[in-house]
């Protein structure tokens, strides 16, 4: 008896990766390529047609995050099953995957092609696949606090050089409000000052340089 094959939705919007990634399933044992996304609008709508067993997703793509696009489709389908695939490798990055619900993370310029194929069988079968320094960063970031949505909105500001009252303009709040948020900021990432506060938020990354 023929192995059941594993069909999985390639999601990149690099034209060479998503080639790549499907010449190397089609040749793989179990593995079935049925469908390439090039952004995560048509990520979702692809996934809705064709009901793969397994999504490979990219985070950062044009018009929806592999994040965000991973949100929509768990909300769809609970069940389903998503790996990162990507260069961004933060502790943040990793984190904002784990809440949205995906079961595995591989970075492209660390991943060969047998441990891929190793986390698309694992998924598949219903496990999880992060690599040991991956669940060392998951571990870190849950015993770290929280930023709220708002906190994360002055935390920008700040990275931006605002001053208080400018910020105040910009996100519509009251002063002692923004005075409240930066306070709480400094406390959760430990830091001396707002530009200290930046700094640390970027080498986590809570904030990226394109921000």
């Amino acid at each position: 008896m023929s192995e059941p094959q594993i069909s999985v939705l390639i999601v990149d919007d690099n034209a060479m990766m998503r080639i790549g990634l499907s010449q190397t399933m089609t040749v793989e044992p179990g593995v079935t390529p049925v469908g390439a996304a090039s952004n995560g609008a048509e990520a979702f709508d692809m996934y809705l047609a064709l009901r793969p067993d397994l999504v490979i997703m990219d985070y950062q793509m044009p018009y929806e995050s592999g994040v965000d696009c991973s949100r929509r489709i768990l909300k769809e389908d609970p069940e389903a099953k998503i790996i990162f695939f990507s260069v961004f490798e933060s502790e943040e990055d990793i984190w904002n995957a784990v809440q949205a619900g995906v079961r595995g993370y591989l970075t492209k310029k660390a991943s060969e092609v047998d441990e891929l194929m190793e986390a698309i069988h694992e998924v598949a079968r219903g496990g999880t696949y992060f690599p040991a320094g991956m669940l060392r960063k998951i571990e870190r970031r849950k015993e770290k606090p929280e930023l709220t949505p708002r906190e994360r909105d002055v935390l920008k500001q700040l990275a931006e050089g605002r001053s208080n009252q400018e910020i105040v303009d910009a996100l519509n709040i009251s002063l002692p409000t923004v005075k409240m948020h930066i306070v709480h900021i400094r406390e959760k990432l430990g830091a001396q000052d707002r530009t200290q506060a930046v700094v640390i938020a970027c080498k986590q990354g809570l904030l990226r340089l394109e921000e």
